[in-house]
């Protein structure tokens, strides 16, 4: 049965994600350094990690099988995630592809040294309707191809 994990810390698109989850009966997976409330009866299991930095990351890591999906903003981790087999959908409605990934990880490097430098400032833009809207497309689209390519139904019944 693929899950969908979620870098909890700071995710603004959580309600989204259980949205989908329900429709096809899979398991979320919420990781985060501290505990975040979740709607109960929706197969959520919320997981704390110690505090540190890519503590939650490395668990993802290390329970993340193929095909199950990955949400994130994260580039460093999005990577990851795709050498073991995931799929990886940005909180902006995203995709990360082995195509993309070199790219964004130059473009996220890039981004910390202007912010260093004081050339930038301020985080990514606050997510627009059109970004939700993407990103549950996206969403149900990866989570679609995941059951089809481990051969099961929604609510993970084997064809």
């Amino acid at each position: 049965m693929i899950e969908i994990f979620v870098d909890g810390d700071g995710c603004p698109v959580k309600d989204e994600v259980y949205v989908v989850a329900t429709r096809y009966g899979i398991r979320v997976v919420l990781v985060a350094n501290s505990r975040i409330h979740v709607p109960e009866g929706f197969g959520i299991e919320m997981i704390v990690v110690d505090q540190g930095p890519d503590v939650a990351d490395d668990w993802i890591v290390e329970n993340v099988r193929a095909k199950d999906v990955v949400v994130t903003a994260d580039t460093p981790l999005a990577a990851r995630c795709l050498e073991a087999g995931a799929y990886v959908l940005g909180t902006n409605g995203k995709i990360f592809s082995e195509d993309s990934i070199g790219d964004r990880l130059a473009a996220r490097d890039l981004n910390a040294y202007l912010r260093e430098t004081g050339v930038m400032s301020g985080g990514p833009p606050a997510l627009s309707a059109k970004d939700r809207s993407r990103f549950l497309s996206k969403l149900d689209e990866l989570v679609q191809r995941g059951l089809r390519e481990t051969g099961q139904n929604a609510g993970g019944e084997r064809k």
